[in-house]
């Protein structure tokens, strides 16, 4: 672990300065240049397109900014109050197994979630993470990578207290049957700090089941 960068950015950064900074990194890692890197850091309200998005499922397209992504999957929101996590990670030297890196990426989150006494879960039909609500299942994380040459980018979102409403533009994820959540609507009034650590002391045990042979 000492030998990745742990970024965390105050304030809210420009989803294009940030795609730039992640893009450049991946180049650097590839080439040797640079140290692999898991920046925190918080957008300004936005919708994201990955490479399987649907027009049809972005319902109000002036609402906010809207950006293709090199990640998989179709549309998200990011906002205030969401954690995202971007990790620039060289596969090769974490298992060499793409689908494990992402599974361990939702497990990390699943278990930093245990601390603070929030059951969530993955589900084997529907990428992200998941809290059983009073109004059903619903999704409080996303997961969405881009791998380049074997170094990952991209990575997860979590909503710690985000405008829950924001999410009414799109169809998040192209899940309609299923809404959304944050940590603050579980009742759970966490800062931002208090996640980071939580996913920063988890963050060795992610770096394990990465090189874990065991099945998921």
């Amino acid at each position: 672990m000492s030998s990745i960068e742990w970024r965390v950015s105050e304030g809210l950064t420009d989803y294009e300065y940030a795609r730039s900074e992640m893009t450049k990194r991946v180049v650097d890692i590839a080439n040797q240049e640079a140290s692999e890197m898991v920046w925190f850091l918080q957008h300004p309200p936005l919708y994201t397109a990955g490479s399987s998005a649907d027009e049809r499922e972005l319902l109000m397209p002036d609402r906010f900014p809207v950006y293709p992504a090199e990640r998989g999957g179709k549309y998200t929101y990011h906002g205030p109050g969401q954690r995202i996590g971007y990790l620039m990670m060289d596969i090769r030297k974490h298992g060499n197994d793409i689908r494990r890196f992402v599974h361990s990426i939702e497990k990390w989150v699943i278990e930093s979630l245990a601390e603070f006494g929030v059951t969530a879960y993955s589900h084997p039909e529907r990428i992200g993470i998941w809290v059983n609500t009073p109004n059903g299942e619903a999704k409080i994380g996303a997961i969405g990578i881009r791998v380049r040459r074997w170094i990952s980018f991209h990575g997860f979102s979590l909503n710690i207290c985000p405008d829950l409403e924001h999410f009414s533009g799109i169809i998040p994820c192209g899940i309609s049957e299923f809404g959304v959540t944050s940590l603050h609507a579980l009742g759970k009034k966490l800062r931002m700090s208090e996640v980071d650590q939580a996913l920063a002391d988890r963050f060795p045990r992610f770096l394990e089941a990465l090189q874990s042979k065991e099945a998921f």
